[in-house]
C-alpha cells in the first residue's frame, strides 16, 4: 500500500518548491477572478448607464411632447396623446415604452415594434409602485434575471406642467452581453497562454531559488550525516551567506570543535583505563612465570652440587626451564606492548578486495581459499589496520581448527552490501562453545594457552571506529564464521 504524501515529512527544498509554485498558481488565479469580475462589473454600469440616458432622453421628448399637445393632459388621454407618438419615440430612442396609469395599470405600450421576451407588462407591481412613490427621485429601475437572461426596467412618473404625477412610463431593456462575454473569452484565452508560461518560468525559477536557498543547508546536513567523533571533521566554509545561514554554520563550526576536544577527552579516558587494565592483567600474566622461575632457583639453589656427576644435565635442565618462563614474559610484554602502540588512523581510498588478498598473501596454508563478487570495492581505510583484522580472523580460523582434521578448509569472501562492504571468514574448525561466545570480545579473554586475549578485542575498536560492525555464528565440532561489515563511504 502506498503511503500517504506528507507535506510535513518532505524536505526543505520541496517545501519551497512547492509554496513557490502554489502562490504563482493561486495569484493567477486571483488574477484572473478579478478581472472577470471586472469585466462583469463593467458590463452591468454599461447597461445600467445606458437605460439611465435612454430614460432621461426619452422623458426630455416626452415632455415636448406633452407641452406642444393641443389635448387636455390627464391621465385619462394620456393613451389619446401618445396614440401616434409613443411608436415614433420608440423607434427614436430604440427602446420599448409602456405608459401605465397612477394604479398600474397598462394604458398604452409600443410592444408591436419592441417585444421583451418573459416580461409581463399588463400591470405593475403595488411593490413598485410604493418604491416609486416613496423614493425621493420619484423612480426605480427594477433588474430580473429570467431564463438566464437579464432584464432592467426604467420606471418614473409623467408629470404636467405643474409637476403633477399623470402617469407612470417603463421602459424594459434585455441586456446584451455578447459583447462583454467575447472580451472575457478573448481575456482568457490570452490569460490561459500567459498563465502556462508563466507557471513553466516560475517551476524554473522556483527550482533555481530552492535548491540556491537549500544548498548551504544541504551542505550541512550532509556534514552533519558524516560527523564522526572517531575522525577529524572539516569545518564549513560559506562566503555571502545570510544571517541565518552564518548562525547556523557558526553552530556547526562550534560543535565541531568541542566534538574534537570530547573526542580527546575520551580518547584519553579510554587509554588511562585501558593503561589500567592492562597493568592488572599484564601483572598478573607476569607474576604466573615469576612464581615457577623463583621456586626453580631456589631448589637449584639448595641441592646444586658441583661435584654431582649430572651437574651438567641438571644446569642445562635448569637453563631451559628458565628461558621457556622467560619466553612466556617476552611473549606477554610483546602482546602489551601491540595492544598499547596501536597507530592513528591514516586513511586512504583503497580496493578493499586488493587489499584483503594482500593480507593472505603471508599465509603458506593451502587450504585458504578467497573469493569475492568484484574485482574493485573502493572505500577509505587505514590498509594497515584492514590487514591487521584479516591477519588476526585467518589466524584464529588457522588455531581453530585441530591438527586431526583431514580436509581443513578457511573461506575469506567479499562483498558489497549497499553502501556497505561485507567480508566473512569461515573455518571448519571446532566451533566456540555456547558458555564462551559472550566472552570473545573481552580483552582478557582467551581460550588459548598462549597470549593474552587482546586481537579480537582490538580488530573490535578498530572496526568499531569506522562505524562498522563484527559478529559471528559458530557451530560446536562443525565451524565458526566471523562477519565484518564496513562503510564503503566513511
Amino acid at each position: 500500500m502506498a503511503k500517504p504524501f506528507n507535506i510535513q515529512s518532505t524536505s526543505l527544498r520541496v517545501r519551497i518548491f512547492i509554496a513557490m509554485i502554489f502562490l504563482t498558481i493561486v495569484s493567477s488565479v486571483l488574477i484572473a477572478m478579478v478581472t472577470i469580475y471586472q469585466f462583469k462589473k463593467e458590463a452591468r454600469n454599461y447597461h445600467q448607464d445606458r437605460l439611465i440616458r435612454k430614460e432621461d432622453a426619452v422623458n426630455e421628448h416626452l415632455n415636448f411632447i406633452l407641452q406642444t399637445t393641443d389635448i387636455p393632459v390627464t391621465t385619462e388621454n394620456l393613451p389619446l396623446i401618445f396614440k401616434d407618438k409613443i411608436f415614433e419615440l420608440s423607434s427614436i430612442h430604440n427602446i420599448q415604452i409602456n405608459i401605465y396609469d397612477l394604479k398600474g395599470n397598462l394604458l398604452i405600450t409600443s410592444k408591436g415594434n419592441f417585444i421583451v421576451d418573459k416580461i409581463n407588462n399588463e400591470v405593475i407591481s403595488p411593490n413598485i409602485l410604493k418604491i416609486i412613490e416613496t423614493t425621493s427621485t420619484k423612480r426605480f429601475i427594477d433588474l430580473r434575471i429570467i431564463d438566464g437572461v437579464t432584464y432592467r426596467s426604467a420606471y418614473n412618473y409623467i408629470k404636467d406642467n405643474q409637476f403633477k404625477p399623470l402617469g407612470i412610463i417603463s421602459m424594459p431593456v434585455a441586456e446584451e452581453t455578447s459583447f462583454y462575454d467575447a472580451q472575457v473569452n478573448s481575456f482568457l484565452i490570452l490569460f490561459a497562454q500567459i498563465y502556462i508560461f508563466v507557471i513553466i518560468l516560475a517551476i524554473i525559477l522556483a527550482f533555481i531559488l530552492s535548491s540556491y536557498i537549500t544548498k548551504t543547508i544541504q551542505l550541512i546536513s550532509d556534514r552533519i550525516q558524516k560527523t564522526n567523533i572517531n575522525r577529524r571533521n572539516e569545518k564549513i566554509k560559506v562566503e555571502n551567506a545570510s544571517y541565518e545561514i552564518e548562525a547556523l554554520i557558526n553552530s556547526y563550526n562550534q560543535m565541531v570543535d568541542k566534538l574534537e576536544e570530547s573526542a580527546e577527552k575520551l580518547a584519553q579516558s579510554q587509554r588511562e583505563m585501558a593503561w589500567r587494565e592492562m597493568a592488572k592483567q599484564v601483572a598478573h600474566e607476569i607474576k604466573n612465570p615469576l612464581t615457577p622461575m623463583k621456586l626453580s632457583v631456589q631448589s637449584f639453589q639448595r641441592k646444586f652440587n658441583p661435584e654431582d656427576p649430572n651437574v651438567n644435565g641438571k644446569i642445562k635442565d635448569f637453563c631451559e626451564t628458565m628461558v621457556q618462563q622467560i619466553d612466556t614474559m617476552s611473549a606477554v610484554a610483546s602482546a602489551f606492548s601491540n595492544f598499547a602502540s596501536m597507530p592513528a588512523q591514516e586513511n586512504t581510498t583503497l580496493n578493499v578486495v586488493k587489499v584483503v588478498q594482500l593480507a593472505l598473501d603471508i599465509f603458506n596454508e593451502d587450504f585458504i581459499n578467497f573469493e569475492s563478487t568484484e574485482d574493485e570495492i573502493i572505500a577509505i581505510f587505514d590498509q594497515s589496520q584492514i590487514i591487521r583484522i584479516i591477519n588476526n580472523l585467518v589466524k584464529n580460523a588457522i588455531e581453530g581448527i585441530p591438527n586431526y582434521e583431514p580436509f581443513p578448509r578457511i573461506s575469506v569472501k567479499v562483498k558489497r552490501e549497499g553502501q556497505s562492504v561485507l567480508i566473512t571468514v569461515s573455518d571448519n574448525g571446532s566451533g566456540i562453545p555456547e558458555d564462551i561466545k559472550d566472552k570473545i570480545f573481552e580483552p582478557k579473554f582467551t581460550t588459548k594457552t598462549s597470549g593474552m586475549g587482546l586481537g579480537l578485542a582490538m580488530i573490535k575498536n578498530m572496526i568499531e571506529s569506522y562505524g562498522g560492525s563484527i559478529r559471528f555464528e559458530s557451530v560446536l565440532n562443525k565451524g565458526t564464521t566471523f562477519y565484518v561489515k564496513l562503510p564503503i563511504s566513511n
